[in-house]
């Protein structure tokens, strides 16, 4: 039922660029399966009403389809796409950003055993389960909004916040409520994301990141591998070639150039490491997305 009522909000209410008069909300609407396409995962609930997505982590795959929901807790380099989707029958998803204070805020709000306690050990960045009624019908209840606007500013807020504990508390509520501990495991890894996403073109030493995220090298690389599925100079390549690949859309027949401003010296290097990442050589890629320029969030279903 909840999802009957789900389907016909996300289809009156989705636009183009997948953006709602409420903050942090998107919904997207496909109508054909497309191609795997490379982006970032950000912080976010994506919450499918029909249709189905594979999305690919390092060497990880998660597929989620109707009635399913994936949560991602750190902002990852992914690949992702439409398995299922037609005219008839368009893919259809809600996204919701989480932000780590709004995480932190329930947290202290919350009293002794309410909330299951999170393990020390890292755990992955991105993970899928069904979604119980409760977290659809809270769902349904803020989409129901975007018909309301005078009630938008004051009950958006509360149902948001609703949401987010029902995932706080929700199967995969350790995942979350990493987001809102300061000293977790989890922020540990994403204060080395941000570092290595920031001076993604810069030669680093494992050492000294582990250093920066308050962590020894051991403990760093153990984690970074649970949350992210690849090690730091893996994720490093990861945000090198998605680079590139955003900078060839408008740098065609500037390939050695692309490649240099990204951190590679070596023109051959690029060129292998971007055509196994992307299965095309650079060259003939930016022709490919010369004639087919769009924007696409790899994990919003």
């Amino acid at each position: 039922m909840h999802l009957d009522e789900l389907r016909t909000l996300l289809v009156r209410h989705a636009r183009p660029d997948w953006t709602t008069a409420i903050d942090g909300v998107l919904i997207s609407k496909v109508d054909e399966p497309n191609p795997p396409s490379p982006s970032t995962s950000g912080t976010v609930l994506a919450l499918v009403a029909q249709g189905a997505k594979r999305l690919a982590l390092g060497e990880r795959v998660y597929e989620y389809r109707a009635g399913q929901y994936l949560v991602a807790s750190v902002d990852l380099p992914v690949t992702g796409h439409f398995t299922e989707a037609s005219t008839e029958h368009p893919a259809l998803g809600f996204g919701l950003t989480l932000d780590p204070s709004d995480v932190a805020g329930l947290l202290l709000r919350s009293g002794p055993g309410d909330v299951p306690r999170t393990g020390g050990g890292a755990l992955p960045g991105i993970a899928v389960s069904d979604a119980p009624d409760a977290l659809l019908d809270a769902v349904v209840r803020l989409l129901r909004l975007l018909d309301e606007p005078r009630d938008q500013a004051v009950l958006a807020p509360l149902v948001k916040r609703e949401i987010l504990w029902r995932l706080i508390t929700g199967e995969q509520g350790g995942i979350v409520r990493q987001l809102g501990l300061a000293d977790s495991s989890l922020s540990h890894v994403a204060r080395a994301v941000r570092w290595i996403r920031d001076h993604y073109t810069q030669p680093f030493r494992v050492e000294d990141v582990a250093q920066r995220s308050g962590m020894s090298v051991s403990a760093f690389y153990r984690n970074f591998q649970a949350v992210t599925a690849m090690s730091p100079i893996q994720f490093q390549k990861q945000i090198r070639l998605q680079e590139a690949r955003l900078l060839l859309a408008t740098h065609p027949n500037d390939i050695t150039g692309v490649g240099h401003r990204v951190g590679y010296d070596n023109p051959s290097q690029f060129s292998r490491e971007y055509r196994r990442q992307f299965g095309a050589p650079p060259s003939q890629d930016a022709a490919r997305l010369r004639r087919s320029v769009r924007t696409a969030t790899a994990v919003l279903p």
